[in-house]
Parts: structure tokens; sequence; C-alpha cells
């Protein structure tokens, strides 16, 4: 038997004990207003998460370590009580897997990602996935300049990480494909182009987020908090300069370094892992235009641009801005894309290319290639749900609280570490804004503390983006795998090093922020961002110096 499998039965036997000697021992008449599991905004509410995560980079198995993270929560929420257990795990409505599915926010992201799934389907049935990569062939000639291009098609879809995420991977795949680019380096790329683009695009749904967390009666308005953050915004800035300094220089280290070295010699994967099975070998009609590909992904960004703006009141007569920043980003992408896939239909037609028999093909196909991110997705959105209940969010306010004060002048560094942790550990990014953001404003309300104010939302942003980036159960994440036809964890194993590299020169640069901001409260601190620039030049020269 193998060593992962023994150790999954070990644990799976152990909780089964424990839920038997621990049920035994607890009453079954719980009041559901006075109870609170014994591990509530203690440490101990961030251990689901990181027994979910551990075991993933370690058994290289997502699906059953995401279950079982979901399962001890469950535990420690229900205080070992194996009837509270079953039903919090299901039906709790704040954090159960039925719930979490039965939401509206989360079911409009499920129906947007068929609906991708339906369209890379159709785009590879009429053969303009095909026609694109044999024009990009003629075009783009080396691999430098294939992850060069992939790095802008990703910049210039910034209006939403998962619209990003799949939107540049069935586009460049085949682009990547053909100059044997490794399919983790494409999913590297993918989500590096993805968060850290949309948390510096004032107009994302990312940007509609942050906007919304600070809290009503702040001294500055949301929008403008988010614009002023921008250039101290140093992981994502410093992530696309990684692109370049990487791409560039030919530095790959870490795993990234055997994946790429496999691909050169043919082997795309590195793994047995293909979780999209033959997906990339669908037969292709030769009638593909470039077009054919083209068209419906301009449609689909401007279609899914007025579907965001259309439920923030655009067509009320509210401002643009304003639209964006109260967008419903789920509802807008599922809007825009049924009237994509509408009108992409309806081109195919009057071109030829496709019958309507082909296109209701389509459908079950593009929904089965969606099925490995939408299992991840669901049970990632449960484990932080469990998260939830146990209270994390009041762990982090009063550990980030209790670091004001005489740690003024270093609190950006240590919002940064902080939100990086606990976005790796629940997988959500906006989740984190959501929690650190009031608690940055009430720390800096009033007094001339404006630039610190600036810096350390900054710093939140940045960390939280930072945390989303490595973990393997963030949906942004899973989203960069699905979008590269990736095995999951081959693709945070890989990312992993390179975002970490970042984020130390990221803290660091934080650091010298705050000590600027804090003695100087002006504009000074902004060289903290050239300075961090240069400390990743040094960092990945050294790191070129240890592969060779």
């Amino acid at each position: 038997m193998k060593k992962k499998n023994v150790l999954f039965l070990v644990i799976a036997v152990l909780i089964l004990i424990g839920l038997i000697i621990s049920s035994s021992l607890t009453t079954a008449d719980i009041d559901p207003e006075k109870y609170s599991p014994a591990v509530y905004s203690t440490v101990g509410s961030l251990l689901p998460p990181v027994i979910a995560i551990v075991l993933a980079l370690i058994t290289k198995e997502v699906y059953s370590s995401l279950f079982i993270g979901i399962l001890s929560g469950a535990i420690l929420y229900a205080n070992g009580n194996l009837e509270l257990m079953l039903n919090t795990m299901m039906f709790n409505e704040e954090g159960g897997m039925v719930y979490k599915l039965a939401d509206s926010w989360n079911v409009g992201i499920l129906i947007f990602l068929v609906i991708l799934g339906i369209m890379v389907a159709l785009m590879n049935k009429v053969g303009g996935s095909a026609a694109f990569g044999q024009w990009a062939s003629t075009h783009i000639k080396t691999r430098v300049g294939t992850q060069l291009a992939t790095m802008c098609l990703g910049i210039l879809i910034f209006v939403d990480d998962y619209f990003n995420c799949l939107t540049v991977g069935s586009v460049m795949r085949p682009v990547t494909d053909r100059h044997n680019i490794s399919r983790a380096k494409l999913a590297y790329l993918i989500d590096a182009t993805a968060a850290p683009v949309c948390i510096i695009a004032p107009v994302s749904s990312w940007a509609a987020a942050v906007t919304s967390s600070v809290p009503d009666g702040s001294d500055i308005n949301g929008f403008t908090m988010f614009l002023n953050t921008i250039p101290y915004n140093l992981y994502a800035l410093t992530t696309l300069l990684m692109i370049i300094v990487i791409t560039a220089k030919k530095i790959d280290f870490g795993p990234m370094a055997l994946h790429e070295k496999n691909a050169l010699a043919g082997d795309l994967f590195t793994t047995e892992g293909r979780p999209f099975g033959n997906a990339d070998e669908e037969p292709t009609s030769p009638n593909g235009k470039v077009c054919d590909l083209v068209l419906p992904i301009i449609i689909l960004i401007v279609f899914c641009i007025m579907g965001m703006v259309y439920t923030g009141g655009f067509f009320d007569g509210v401002s643009f801005v304003s639209a964006f920043a109260d967008a419903d980003a789920s509802t807008g992408l599922v809007i825009g894309s049924v009237i994509t896939l509408i009108i992409t239909f309806c081109y195919y037609m009057v071109r030829g290319v496709i019958s309507f028999k082909e296109f209701t093909e389509c459908i079950p196909e593009g929904f089965k290639a969606m099925v490995a991110p939408i299992l991840i997705l669901s049970m990632a959105w449960t484990l932080s749900g469990m998260t939830g209940l146990l209270g994390a969010k009041f762990f982090v306010h009063d550990l980030v609280a209790s670091s004001a004060g005489a740690l003024s002048m270093f609190l950006p560094a240590i919002i940064f570490a902080v939100a990086a942790f606990l976005a790796f550990a629940t997988g959500t990014s906006w989740g984190t804004f959501a929690i650190l953001i009031p608690i940055v404003c009430n720390v800096f309300a009033g007094g001339d503390t404006q630039e610190m104010l600036v810096i350390s939302i900054a710093a939140c942003l940045s960390g939280a983006v930072a945390g989303d980036h490595c973990s393997p159960i963030s949906d942004t994440t899973i989203m960069a795998s699905a979008g590269a036809h990736c095995d999951h964890v081959n693709h945070v194993s890989t990312q992993i090093p390179y975002a970490l590299t970042v984020a130390v020169v990221s803290v660091i640069g934080y650091v010298i922020a705050g000590i600027i901001g804090y003695t100087t409260e002006s504009a000074l601190a902004l060289i903290a961002t050239p300075i961090t620039f240069v400390l990743l030049f040094v960092a990945v020269s050294v790191m070129k110096k240890r592969e060779a």
C-alpha cells in the first residue's frame, strides 16, 4: 500500500475513533443560542484549513484533503458531538456544504464556469483555437515571446480574475504547447496576471470588493483609497516584474525548473495527473479562422463589463465608476456569458462551421471539462465556511489590533504577514479584505496618519493576494489550474517558491515604507517600491546561482 494511502487510512481511523468516544461523552441537548465551540476565536480556529493544505501538499491529492479539512472543522465546531457534526458539515446555514451550494453568488460563479467551458468547447470544435495557434506560431516564434504574450493578454483582461484565468488559458494553451512551455508554467503565468492585475485595476470586480470593504464614516472615500494604494501594492507590482525578469533571463527555480526541463523534452505535465483527460485532443474543424476565437472573446469581455455595470445601476443613471463599485460580479458575469454564448452560437451558425447537433454536444463537453474545478471550489467554499463558524476572523481581529501602538511603524509589514496567512488558510482574498480593512481603518482613525493608512491598506490588499496566490484552496488558484489544464497540486507546488520570493521582498519593502511613512507622513514612502524591485532582482539572481 502506498504511503499516502496509509496516511489517509490512519487519519480516517483516528477521526472515527475520536468521533465515537467524544459523541458518547457529549450531551445531545444543545441550545443553539448559547452554543459555542471550544476553539472559537482561538488559534485552533485556523486548524481545518491548515490540515487540508498540509495534506494536499504531502499527498498530492486535493479532493480528500479538502474533505478531511471540512470534517475536522465540523468536529471542532461540534465539540465532538456526532449528530451536530454531520448537521454542521452539510446543513449549517452559515458554513454547510448544502447552503454554500445554494448561495446565489456561488451558484452564479459555477454557472459562469460551465458557460465558459461550453465556450471553450465550441471554439475548439469550430477550429478557432487551432487557427489562432497556427497564426500565433507564425508571429510568436520564441518561448520568451510566448510567455510575454501570455502576460500581456492577462493584463488586458483585468475585469475579473475568474474570467481572466479561463480566457487566457483557453486562448494561450495551444500556443504555449507549440513552444513546449509546461502546463505548470502556463498556470503560473495565468495566476500571476489574475489577482495581481485585478487588485491594481481601478475597473475590476476586485476594486469593487475593496471599495465596499471600507466602512461607512471613514475619513476617505473607498474608491479614492483604492486608487491611492496602487503604487504601494508591492506584491502585485513585483509579481508582474517577476514574470518579466524570469522570462527575459530564462530563469526557473524550484520544482518549476524540472517541469520546464521536461517540457523542452516533450513532456508538458511531468506527473501522471491529467485532470482534463483528452480535452486538448478533441477533433476540430479545418475551416476555423482566428476570428472564430478572437471575436467571441471580445464579445465576452464587452458583455461581461456591461453585465457588471448593469448590476451596479449604470443604466439607471449611476456613473460608470460608481456602478462598478456597486456591481455584483457573479450576476454580471453570468449575464455577460449567457448573452455571449447566444451571440457566438448565432455567429457560428451563420458562418456554417457548426451544426445545431454539434452545438448541443458541446454543452455536456463544456460541463465535463469544469467538473474538477467545480468540485474543488465547492469544497473550498465549505472549508472557508467551517473556518468562519470557528470565529477565525475574530482571532485575527484581536491579533492585528494588539499589534498597534508601539509597533506602529512596522504595522504595514505585520498586516501584510497576517493578511497573507489568513488568505492562505481560508483561500479567500475578498474575505480577508472584509476582515482586515475595517480594523486598519479603525487603527488609523483621525489624526495625521493618512499616509500610513494608505500604506497599511495597501499592505492588507497585497498580503491577501500573496496568501491567495500560495493557497491550494484559493478559488483563483483553482481557476488558474483549470485554465491551463494543469494538475492542481502541480500548479501549487511549482508556484509557491515564486510567490514566496516576491512575498519576502514585499515584507522588506513594507518595513521600509512603514518606517518612512511613520516618521515623515509624506509620499517619500513611495521610495519603498523601487527598492522592492531592486531586492527582487537580487533575490532572483541568488536563485539563479543556486540552480546553476
